[in-house]
């Protein structure tokens, strides 16, 4: 047992909180450990066995109380090296009810942000991206895929489709696609914006760096230009731990989009 697992076995017999199943009881446990400090950021959790015999239940039991902290983003799971207790996440606040970019939306909060690109290209059209899009026959599309960061943590997954005649090099884009359509005339002045919730399949929680099935909020946005063409086609996924939207609503005013926090 290593140094780390003995501290967090040091105050002898182990007491379960008591009230629901008994993997809850443990989880709250572990839970109490990592508040009290017995356990921080970045340290191993004791083995499956090790917590299993100490605690007096099943690996079973230790299992799940470690899959659902595993979900609720207090540890992270890292293949072939074990369960370790996940850095505190810094949420952020998105506004509803302005149309900006994620670059400019991070900057805002001072926040310092990176993307890497996971594709960037010219396609023949899906019928969805032609239909929202507007396209004709014989029009090809320009997909760009990022996965954005603060630092090493991914926040979110994002997915525009726009038209090859928009953007005809996705290769030309730097930081800012937005930035980049403003340069053509080509920004978009409004959006439409559907947020659900989802449980993340297995190549997007590897992406964002969270078990699968952790809670996402999928949002897709179709932006429009002033003239009421529809300009970009965006589907994201966003981490749930790390997201809060928001909107202000007023009395009066014309229904809008309600807030979805996670």
């Amino acid at each position: 047992m290593t140094e780390l697992s003995n501290s967090f076995f040091s105050a002898g017999p182990v007491v379960l909180p008591q009230g629901g199943p008994l993997y809850l009881q443990l989880k709250r446990w572990i839970e109490d450990a990592i508040h009290r400090g017995d356990i921080g950021a970045g340290d191993a959790l004791p083995s499956e066995r090790d917590l299993a015999a100490k605690v007096d239940v099943s690996r079973v039991t230790v299992r799940k109380a470690v899959l659902q902290l595993v979900q609720d983003g207090i540890l992270v799971q890292r293949h072939g090296s074990g369960t370790f207790v996940a850095p505190q996440t810094q949420r952020v606040e998105q506004s509803l009810s302005q149309l900006t970019s994620f670059t400019e939306d991070m900057a805002r909060r001072g926040m310092a942000v990176r993307a890497e690109w996971l594709d960037r290209g010219i396609y023949l059209p899906s019928p969805e991206e032609t239909v929202i899009l507007g396209l004709s026959a014989g029009d090809h599309v320009a997909r760009i895929s990022r996965l954005r960061l603060t630092g090493d943590m991914p926040l979110a997954i994002e997915r525009a489709s726009l038209s090859a005649q928009v953007l005809p090099d996705p290769l030309a884009i730097e930081d800012s696609l937005y930035r980049h359509l403003d340069k053509s005339g080509n920004r978009p002045t409004r959006a439409i914006q559907r947020i659900r919730a989802a449980n993340l399949d297995a190549a997007d929680a590897q992406l964002l760096q969270v078990a699968v099935g952790s809670a996402g909020l999928n949002i897709e946005r179709t932006s429009y230009l002033a003239s009421g063409r529809v300009i970009e086609f965006t589907r994201s996924i966003y981490r749930g731990d790390t997201y809060d939207f928001v909107a202000e609503l007023r009395l009066g005013d014309s229904p809008t989009t309600g807030s979805s926090k996670t």
